[in-house]
């Protein structure tokens, strides 16, 4: 059977997180760019970038950005996005970044946003594609990771939702199934046969992550519980945004 996360970020993705627009990803740029404290045309990393609105965002802040993803699709809708060239748009799954020579040592700071990391069946694939992102990072180098709080996720999962976009029925089932939290979507609309696709990404407690980043060679400095910088909470938090830097 095919991975979850090869076939659920096609054409439907676009449609399905359709609400999550550029102002939104303007405002949590500014954010991560407070949190980072680079100076302009230093090197970043969007790591699983998506259709491009947070690579857009950080090149429109001065950044020199390279936007990395695993679907074609997106990354075309990114393509389309950029109609001035700003960003280098490469397609390559995080666990196996190009072995270039700009992947190794070519990056002041490497971002992981809006939950894409814990994806993969095993621990040592998630560590995997930390010790990635350390390879990718200059000595010293900052990385912000974005995801889930999972005691949060926990306390508040809705069950099920439902929703219209451009004429289409979107229904949400979410499940928490062996520390992995499941969001099935079904997508209905007339003239259409129904469309179904998964998510499934890991929840990982803070001591994990650390854990994890610390096998990675990377050093947890902060954590952030929201895209407006609020304090971290294990209990209060919806999200968990991991901030910190390479070792040596």
């Amino acid at each position: 059977m095919m991975p979850w996360y090869e076939n659920s970020f096609g054409e439907d993705y676009l449609l399905v997180y359709k609400h999550r627009n550029q102002r939104e990803a303007d405002r949590f740029v500014q954010r991560v760019m407070d949190w980072l404290q680079l100076p302009a045309g230093s090197r970043v990393l969007d790591l699983c970038c998506g259709a491009g609105r947070h690579a857009l965002a950080l090149a429109d802040a001065g950044y020199r950005v390279t936007g990395a993803d695993l679907s074609p699709v997106l990354l075309r809708k990114a393509k389309e996005a950029d109609a001035a060239g700003c960003v280098r748009w490469v397609e390559t799954d995080m666990r196996a970044l190009p072995e270039d020579g700009t992947f190794t040592e070519g990056f002041d700071a490497v971002v992981n946003l809006f939950t894409s990391f814990g994806y993969f069946e095993t621990d040592g694939e998630q560590l995997n594609v930390l010790k990635q992102i350390r390879k990718a990072l200059i000595p010293a180098g900052r990385f912000v990771i974005d995801v889930l709080n999972a005691g949060y996720t926990r306390d508040h999962l809705v069950p099920f939702s439902s929703r219209e976009a451009d004429g289409a029925v979107i229904s949400e089932s979410r499940s928490i199934q062996q520390g992995f939290v499941v969001k099935d979507i079904v997508i209905e609309e007339p003239g259409s046969e129904r469309r179904s696709y998964r998510e499934r990404v890991k929840l990982y407690s803070p001591e994990a992550m650390e854990s994890l980043l610390k096998s990675a060679g990377l050093r947890l400095d902060a954590m952030r519980g929201s895209y407006d910088g609020e304090a971290y909470d294990e209990r209060r938090s919806p999200r968990m945004i991991l901030l910190g830097e390479r070792e040596p």
